[in-house]
């Protein structure tokens, strides 16, 4: 049975859709059997897999308000599978308003999946609110990117309290899987005191594994690759593939 790990933070920029991408392609690499489902109506999980936005027949809209067949919207990557989104997720949150059991729609479409796949991604929005709440019943953990700049710790308590509501109210197997340090930049004491502060908030959960910054990186969803594909060689690529290593350990 597979594990099922939402990718999340309120905060934007802090390297949340970077992280769900590459690690999706870092542990296909290590032949684990993963989905990344890019339940974020920006779609920039879906592009950075290589997927053309423009040509998706189903997405992960259909999936969860349509009822269309999962396996009939997941598309085969070099780099993994992808559940897709789309433009109509945006609109998603209105039409989930009324309908029964409306955070556990994503659930519901994700449940059976978890006999196929090692673990499942969730990229959510960068905001709390229905689909991040869809993605968050539909987990059993969470993993939250945290950059190594001033503010980090900034709406993470916001998050915490939103995980202990779900976790007691909706989701009871709900926990944290991890916390992703990135953003790094070894040159300063500052990126090195941030971690420090994390690990102290997080005491066991934060990887060993920090994402530096990294100029591939910031390149490779331009041209619709991992950066493990772009680049294998850089810093970024190598940093993923340990964290990814990590990963696999845990599971």
């Amino acid at each position: 049975m597979g594990k099922i790990i939402a990718v999340v933070n309120q905060k934007g920029g802090v390297g949340k859709t970077t992280t769900a991408v590459n690690l999706t392609a870092a542990l296909h690499d290590l032949g684990v059997k993963v989905l990344l489902c890019d339940f974020d109506p920006q779609a920039n999980a879906t592009s950075g897999m290589g997927v053309d936005k423009r040509k998706i027949k189903y997405s992960a809209y259909d999936v969860t308000i349509n009822g269309t067949p999962l396996e009939q919207a997941v598309i085969h990557t070099s780099y993994g599978d992808v559940l897709p989104s789309s433009a109509d997720l945006a609109g998603a949150a209105v039409e989930l308003i009324n309908r029964d059991h409306r955070e556990l729609q994503l659930d519901k479409a994700l449940h059976k999946a978890k006999e196929r796949y090692d673990v499942i991604f969730i990229d959510c929005p960068p905001s709390l609110e229905l689909l991040t709440l869809n993605g968050l019943c539909a987990a059993d953990a969470i993993l939250v990117p945290v950059q190594c700049e001033y503010f980090a710790l900034e709406g993470l308590s916001d998050l915490m309290s939103t995980l202990r509501m779900v976790k007691r109210r909706l989701n009871p197997r709900l926990e944290i899987f991890g916390v992703a340090l990135t953003m790094y930049d070894g040159r300063t004491n500052f990126s090195a005191q941030v971690a420090q502060e994390v690990r102290r908030h997080f005491p066991g959960k934060a990887f060993a594994t920090v994402i530096p910054r990294n100029i591939r990186l910031a390149e490779a969803p331009s041209h619709g690759m991992p950066v493990t594909a772009y680049d294998r060689s850089s810093r970024g690529a190598a940093a993923y593939r340990d964290m990814a290593e990590e990963i696999r350990r845990k599971l």
